[in-house]
């Protein structure tokens, strides 16, 4: 299940999160495809600049919470995290301000890091990737926008789709794969780091809480319904190509 695209344009334009989308592609190009094929050379890059539970829990290097968000450990990882920032940043772009935005975004990525160490403090792993900064901006999409609708492609062995979904549907069962997968994956081994996606979606959420409120908490949602306080974009007709069977 893959979000491609949600129905809640913005009304100005996001620079933030353009530059962001720019930022980590631009650093990346800059060091995965002279690194990626000497493992010595990368693991040493990683050592300098990513995130080590073990090493920010001694104090050292803590400014590997900032450099790490700008890291990413192939082109899937880079491609995945930059197409949930590009749905969803722009409108909480949108509602807060650009600066204010880009505060936001770099606050969540540093406290996420901190879910992660909470649940490996000893770890050696490097941890690195925009992912924990993306499920702030996540959390804080489904506090201001639950019943926005998600265009998702369902794939199911050989069955495609695209279909519309409520966020809180889609990001509700995004969180929860990230907590099953948190208490059952061996956090210390490498692997994804659930428990910082999950402690960034957590942490904004909670950050616009006080947001929230001041636009009227419950009353809010109930002038809104939960959409977007603006019409929603409509798209044409969507469908998935086929390819004929030869004879």
């Amino acid at each position: 299940m893959f979000p491609i695209r949600d129905h809640n344009p913005s009304e100005r334009t996001p620079f933030v999160t353009y530059a962001l989308l720019a930022a980590n592609i631009v650093i990346f190009l800059l060091y995965w495809p002279a690194l990626s094929g000497d493992p010595a050379a990368l693991a040493a890059f990683w050592d300098t600049w990513a995130m080590q539970p073990v090493e920010i829990t001694q104090g050292d290097e803590l400014y590997t919470l900032i450099t790490s968000m700008f890291l990413h450990g192939g082109w899937m990882h880079l491609a995945g995290n930059m197409l949930f920032l590009f749905i969803f940043g722009d409108n909480l772009e949108d509602q807060l301000g650009h600066v204010t935005f880009l505060f936001f975004y770099v606050i969540c990525g540093v406290l996420a890091d901190f879910g992660q160490i909470l649940a490996a403090p000893g770890s050696p792993v490097p941890n690195v990737g925009a992912s924990g900064a993306i499920a702030g901006v996540m959390g804080g999409y489904l506090l201001l926008f639950p019943k926005a609708r998600v265009d998702i492609l369902l794939i199911f062995i050989v069955f495609f789709k695209i279909i519309p979904i409520p966020a809180w549907i889609m990001l509700g069962l995004w969180m929860a794969f990230q907590v099953f997968n948190g208490i059952t994956a061996d956090v210390s081994g490498g692997g994804v780091a659930y428990w910082a996606h999950a402690g960034g979606f957590i942490v904004g959420l909670v950050l616009l809480i006080p947001f929230w409120l001041r636009r009227g908490g419950q009353q809010y949602w109930a002038r809104t319904e939960g959409h977007p306080p603006h019409p929603e974009a409509r798209y044409g007709r969507s469908s998935v190509p086929t390819i004929k069977r030869r004879k």
